[in-house]
């Protein structure tokens, strides 16, 4: 199973970006997704989650401009960033737990993707 993250790149700040997170393998079902990110020199940090049945949840700092959803047909999860600020720039990770079947029996377990950089700046 692999989590493939997409869609960063050099944005001005106000700008928007759209970043896309792909599942794909042996998947039965994925439960809660999120969104991560990791500025330089400072730790990760959750910026989103989203549960199977679209619950959602966000930091402070991005409420009102940033938007997690998912297309569950699709194993998708997206996010929807605008009025991007300098401060919003890092690599962004996207975090799934997956659940996998094999020999009749479910196991869960957690993946992450590689990663999209998004860099704000004029």
């Amino acid at each position: 199973v692999q989590l493939q993250a997409s869609g960063g790149g050099l944005v001005q700040p106000g700008g928007s970006l759209i970043l896309s997170c792909v599942a794909s393998g042996n998947i039965f079902r994925i439960n809660d997704m999120g969104w991560y990110r990791q500025a330089p020199g400072k730790q990760r940090e959750l910026v989103a989650t989203i549960t199977s049945g679209g619950r959602t949840r966000y930091i402070d700092s991005v409420k009102d401009r940033f938007t997690i959803s998912r297309d569950n047909a699709k194993n998708t999860m997206y996010l929807h960033m605008n009025s991007l600020k300098p401060e919003d720039a890092a690599v962004y990770y996207c975090n799934a737990d997956i659940v996998t079947m094999s020999l009749d029996q479910l196991h869960e377990f957690n993946s992450w993707g590689q990663g999209t950089l998004v860099t704000v700046s004029s």
